[in-house]
């Protein structure tokens, strides 16, 4: 996980990602994933470069499987960009940075 991402928990999840101000896309991610570390990298630049209109969040699945279950995460990693306390895109898998931009961008305004 990056350094311009906020790590969530189960406890400051309601706070960080439901209650935020701005849309978040929160990366549910493992230790033991291939595919996670992969992604982390784009995952923080999106972090840099949409700074102000995006926050970037980051939760580790296995040290909060509530939140994975109350989303139906089934596969890591999975990017779910929440706006307004609500999930309004999913990308699941590791994906190139364009494809996560043209999910996402549509709900940046």
């Amino acid at each position: 996980m990056g350094n311009q991402m906020l790590a969530v928990t189960m406890q400051s999840f309601e706070k960080d990602v439901l209650k935020s101000p701005v849309p978040v896309l929160v990366d549910f991610w493992a230790e033991w994933c291939g595919p996670c570390k992969m992604l982390d990298p784009i995952v923080n630049q999106l972090a840099g470069e949409y700074a102000g209109k995006l926050l970037v969040a980051a939760l580790d699945a296995d040290a909060h499987p509530d939140v994975v279950m109350n989303y139906g995460v089934m596969g890591l990693p999975t990017l779910i960009l929440f706006k307004n306390g609500e999930p309004v895109a999913r990308i699941t898998g590791y994906q190139p940075k364009d494809r996560i931009v043209k999910q996402i961008q549509p709900h940046l305004n």
